[in-house]
């Protein structure tokens, strides 16, 4: 039986530098690995693209948070998904690729003022854009966790309530993913910081 709802994440971030440059190489480098690996992840369902890139679309126009303004930047790494439930993210977050990532994200990334991400419950038939995420990401920055943008540290549930997160099965999922992605984090782990 399908699930009536499904789990969004936005994360934000910004970088020491412009994209472009040899100090981000390290995270420029893995963004393709770390999409694929989401991609083969248990629970993934899907994630937004960036409008004029080739791949993915875009759902909807790209917007920042206000944290931006200070950065000199007019954009930053940010990224927008639907995940099944909370677990299949978490066990994505934490292990193979994308917990590589996180190793060396002091590297590339400033220090953050602002939560790493926003997590929400949205109807199956629903899916996010850029705005409504980013609305969400400064709710949870100005106002802390609740039913309306959350993170891993005090998780609710899809009926408003604070939930535990199920850790054996994350324990589980991690494990599952890690048999689709060896390759992806053999790769990961030869490239430069």
């Amino acid at each position: 039986m399908k699930s009536a709802v499904r789990l969004a994440m936005y994360n934000f971030g910004l970088h020491v530098a412009p994209f472009e440059s040899d100090a981000v190489d390290g995270f420029r480098l893995r963004e393709p690995a770390n999409f694929e690996a989401a991609r083969r992840a248990c629970g993934f369902i899907g994630r937004s693209g960036y409008a004029g890139e080739p791949g993915t679309r875009s759902w909807g126009r790209q917007v920042f948070p206000r944290f931006i303004e200070v950065s000199g930047f007019d954009s930053a790494p940010s990224s927008l998904s639907l995940w099944a439930d909370i677990e299949s993210l978490m066990a994505f977050s934490y292990s193979g690729v994308h917990a590589d990532a996180l190793k060396h994200a002091r590297h590339w990334n400033v220090k953050a003022s602002w939560p790493a991400l926003v997590l929400w419950w949205v109807d199956a038939q629903h899916r996010p854009d850029w705005t409504e995420a980013v609305e969400r990401f400064e709710h949870l920055a100005d106002h802390g966790p609740s039913a309306r943008g959350f993170t891993f540290k005090r998780p609710f549930g899809a009926d408003g309530g604070e939930t535990e997160i199920d850790r054996a099965r994350v324990k589980d999922l991690a494990t599952r993913n890690a048999e689709t992605q060896g390759d992806l984090l053999a790769h990961v782990l030869t490239l430069k910081v």
